[in-house]
């Protein structure tokens, strides 16, 4: 049990400076570089995914180093794609059928895709 608590601190440390990067750049590129709010956002979670891999792979999950390391990048980035389209398709929802500022509709998103990325690397990393 000690095991996943450290594991879910650890993640939620890498997550929280993620989601910095994250809010940052969307900041930056929305309201400095006038980008579309899903354009911004589509930039913004690529930069915080880099940063998050790189993270994950060398201070949260055990990696499992007996699997490919190729096929686990292939499916760190194809679970991240998944996650991004959650997270703008909760963008467009909320901003702009629903009228919700972009930042507040971005903390809705986070949270959900943040939970997808826990049980999905989990699952695929270790």
């Amino acid at each position: 049990m000690n095991k996943i608590v450290n594991k879910i601190i650890k993640f939620s440390v890498v997550g929280g400076i993620a989601t910095i990067i994250d809010f940052a750049f969307l900041y930056i590129f929305k309201e400095f570089l006038n980008i579309d709010v899903i354009f911004a956002n589509t930039l913004s979670f690529i930069i915080s995914v880099t940063y998050n891999y790189i993270a994950s792979i060398t201070w949260v999950f055990d990696v499992n180093k007996k699997k490919n390391k190729n096929i686990q990048f292939i499916l760190f980035i194809v679970f991240s794609i998944v996650g991004l389209i959650i997270n703008n398709v909760i963008l467009y929802i909320l901003t702009d059928k629903l009228n919700i500022y972009y930042l507040i509709s971005k903390v809705i998103a986070t949270i959900i895709v943040m939970i997808f990325n826990f049980i999905t690397r989990k699952k695929f990393l270790e």
